[in-house]
Formats: structure tokens, C-alpha cells, sequence
């Protein structure tokens, strides 16, 4: 097994995700980081969404996937032409016009480039920097009004493209993205879309297609199953009664802050919760 997650060099360029990203694990990275191993094979990481964790740890050899193909579209642009993407996105002004402008296009029309330039900016210029789509995967947040936001980081783009040009890039289900990757040693983490914590709770909106309950019961089974073949697994999600029933054989721990964190390197499962409650395994 060669050593992939060694802590980065002195002079090793800090990335950032390139998406604002509701649920993205950014303000969990000092909970998560810790937990990743010093050596593993492979990091994957099969609900990849803004992929706060991936760019923090800036894997040598990394598989990112997602069901999304506007997210995997805008990924594979990066790693390929970014260069293309930055000139595309400077045609591009903060205005409501040009907003609702760029956000009526139908994206599989346009060339991969001005696909993934029009998911910065919106991204970019929409309100709260949400990414929300309708049943027919159409994105359908408003436009937000800001005076300058920040629509071409270039550095941050251009960093990001020198570590994606070496990853593995997949669009597709996070079972199969699984079955025919994962391997004996490998570092896998999973961050789906979360269990709501009440009834009136929904799904954040990512894709068309929702995760529901008997999903998540899926997950957990794929789960045993990646800690059986000796992987070591971080999972996130809400605090909620099934994710303890599914995991009940696991060690948990309920940190207070937004998300959820869970390692069975040595059959240990943890837990972060935006409800602060504790839990002792």
C-alpha cells in the first residue's frame, strides 16, 4: 500500500472547492481530516458535490463521482480546458438580465465549456450561493442581488485543475461507482444526501432524483460491506434514529456542528450532528 494521504509539503498550494455548496463540509474539515488515515490505497469519494474534503486533502491518486452530470460536466471542464472555462466565464456580467439569461439555457445544448461556466456563475451570483434543481433537473434558484461577487477565481481554478487532471472523474451511482472500484485498503468517504432530521424537513435538492429512507438503509449495508473488504470508510449524515439503528454496531460520537461523521477504520462509526447532542458508544 503506497502512502496517499501524507500531510501536504510546506510549499503545497491551499485549494479551494470551486462551488458555494450547501451541506459541503468545509467548516468540518478539522473533524474529518483527523480521521483519515496516514496510508491508504486510493481516496474515493462517490457523492462528491463541492468536495470540500478532496480538496483539502489533494489526493495523488483520487476517483470522484457523482450522479450529477452538471457537476461532473463542470469537473472533467476544469481538469481538461480551464483556460477555456476562465475566458467563458468573463463574458459573463453580474446582472439580473444576464442572469436569468444564462440560468434559461438548456445546459445539453451548450458545449461542455459553456456548460461549466454557466454552473460558476450561477452558482456564483445566485441567492445564497445555493444549488437546487426541479424535478425536470432544471436549476431553479433566484438571482441574488450581491454587488461583487467573486465570479472568476482564477487561482483557485487553476489549482484545481492541476489536481483533477489526476483524478478519475465518474458520473454515475454511488453502488456502482463502489462495486467496481473499491479496493482492500482504500479510503472512501461518503457524504449523501442527509436523512431530514423532521417531518417537515426535505432534501436538499441536488438532482432530480431523491435519496430516501430505504436508500440510506442501502448505504449502510454497502458500508459493512466496504468495512468487510478493509476499507477505511468516513460517512456524514443528520442525527437522526435510523442512521443510529443502522450503524448501531459501530461506535458513535455526536459532535455539535452541521454534518456528520462517521470511521470504521477499526469498526468505529462517528457521528456529527448540527444538534449537539452526545452520544456515547
Amino acid at each position: 500500500m503506497h502512502t496517499n494521504a501524507a500531510p501536504l509539503p510546506p510549499d503545497a498550494v491551499s485549494i479551494r472547492p470551486l462551488l458555494k455548496w450547501a451541506g459541503g463540509k468545509t467548516q468540518l474539515l478539522g473533524n474529518i481530516l483527523p480521521k483519515i488515515p496516514k496510508k491508504y490505497g486510493r481516496f474515493i469519494e462517490p457523492f462528491f458535490g463541492g468536495g470540500a474534503v478532496f480538496f483539502a486533502v489533494q489526493p495523488k491518486n483520487g476517483i470522484i463521482a457523482d450522479s450529477n452530470p452538471e457537476l461532473v460536466n463542470l469537473y472533467r471542464s476544469v481538469a481538461t480546458d480551464v483556460n477555456g472555462v476562465i475566458t467563458q466565464l468573463r463574458s459573463y456580467e453580474n446582472t439580473e438580465e444576464v442572469f436569468y439569461t444564462i440560468r434559461s439555457l438548456d445546459r445539453t445544448k451548450l458545449s461542455n465549456i459553456e456548460a461549466a461556466a454557466r454552473t460558476i456563475f450561477l452558482n456564483r451570483t445566485c441567492f445564497n450561493g445555493l444549488y437546487r434543481v426541479n424535478k425536470s433537473g432544471q436549476f431553479n434558484v433566484p438571482f441574488g442581488r450581491y454587488k461583487n461577487p467573486k465570479i472568476i477565481d482564477e487561482d483557485a481554478l487553476r489549482a484545481a485543475s492541476l489536481l483533477l487532471s489526476r483524478t478519475t472523474i465518474i458520473c454515475g451511482d454511488y453502488k456502482t461507482v463502489l462495486k467496481e472500484n473499491a479496493q482492500t485498503g482504500d479510503f472512501i468517504f461518503l457524504d449523501p444526501p442527509y436523512l431530514p432530521v423532521s417531518e417537515y424537513a426535505d432534501f436538499k435538492r441536488y438532482t432530480k432524483e431523491q435519496f430516501y429512507e430505504e436508500d440510506h438503509v442501502e448505504l449502510a449495508a454497502e458500508v459493512k460491506r466496504l468495512h468487510e473488504l478493509g476499507c477505511h470508510v468516513v460517512l456524514t449524515n443528520s442525527n437522526h434514529p435510523l442512521v443510529h439503528e443502522q450503524y448501531r454496531k459501530f461506535a458513535v460520537e455526536v459532535v455539535q456542528t452541521k454534518g456528520y461523521i462517521s470511521c470504521n477504520r477499526k469498526s468505529h462509526l462517528r457521528k456529527i450532528s448540527h444538534r449537539g447532542i452526545k452520544y456515547a458508544p
